[in-house]
């Protein structure tokens, strides 16, 4: 394997560090676009999950404002990321190398999201809740939908 087909694993892992369920959001809808993954996804395969990507990503956006919302790395948002990212980075890479891609993506997820929610504090501070979330939210989407489209091939 060559160090680039990591690449999109790396990213995703970086994306599902600040938002857990936009890679499973981007990647729901890239397949609803006609895109295939390069790696083995078979959950797309089934419309109930893809729904549901959809709207957990979606979701997601919106309670990220919430004052109540908790932080990245308590340890239910770090086990979603876990698998989310894990799932995403899997399924962004060549065929046959999907342990090592979800790998890559877990590693990177996981230690990110304590300097994406440090990131994210420092911006609260400065600009307030709403705003930093907004700018952090049209970060995470393009970047989401950046790296699938760039990893991602039409059928």
């Amino acid at each position: 394997m060559k160090y680039p087909d990591l690449l999109p694993s790396l990213l995703i892992g970086a994306v599902a560090s600040a938002r857990s369920m936009s890679p499973m959001g981007a990647l729901a809808a890239a397949h609803l676009a006609g895109r295939a993954t390069p790696g083995r996804l078979m959950l797309l395969k089934q419309p109930l999950f893809t729904a549901g990507a959809l709207m957990m990503g979606v979701g997601e956006l919106f309670g990220d404002k919430m004052k109540t919302a908790p932080e990245r790395t308590v340890a239910l948002g770090l086990i979603a990321r876990i698998m989310s990212a894990g799932i995403a980075g899997a399924a962004l890479v060549p065929r046959g190398r999907e342990r090592m891609g979800g790998a890559v993506a877990v590693a990177t997820a996981v230690p990110l999201a304590y300097l994406t929610l440090a990131a994210r504090k420092k911006a609260m501070r400065q600009i307030g809740q709403t705003r930093s979330g907004l700018g952090e939210d049209l970060l995470v989407v393009c970047s989401a939908l950046g790296v699938v489209i760039w990893a991602t091939r039409r059928r």
